[in-house]
């Protein structure tokens, strides 16, 4: 197992995985725990490192190779949990962009260093103004 010396370290390595598309550095990333979890827009809860195992597989397997550029917005460090907070920014092969995506990402200590717990992402909300959601009728 990898180990990272902070959670800002295993975060690094977290959006690296997924750059990269590497099966490997994304396991090396997550806790090695049942409690493990993942919640992407649009699908169910992932649960367990299987189950996350395997999703974060088939992501890497479709044909879009995304750029995430990540804005930290607060981060809450408390002796072995940390809780990142982040705005990111993808871009998909071709440079076509979509909104910002709003994420969280939290990690804890243990024997082996920091490792990533949830991962957490929703579209930011519209601004202010815009229309949300259908329009009546």
């Amino acid at each position: 197992m990898v180990t990272y010396s902070s959670p800002q370290d295993a975060e690094d390595a977290f959006y690296d995985a997924i750059d990269e598309k590497d099966d490997d550095k994304m396991r090396g990333v997550w806790e090695d725990s049942t409690d493990i979890a993942c919640l992407l827009p649009m699908q169910p809860l992932i649960r367990g490192r299987t189950d996350v195992t395997q999703l974060w597989q088939h992501l890497f397997r479709a044909n879009i190779t995304p750029q995430i550029s990540v804005t930290h917005i607060a981060w809450i460090d408390k002796d072995d949990v940390a809780i990142h907070l982040v705005e990111e920014q993808v871009s998909s092969t071709g440079g076509k962009s979509i909104p910002p995506m709003y994420a969280t990402n939290v990690y804890r200590r243990g024997p082996d260093g920091w490792h990533l717990l949830l991962h957490q992402n929703a579209p930011t909300p519209p601004p202010p103004g815009a229309p949300m959601g259908r329009p009546p009728g």
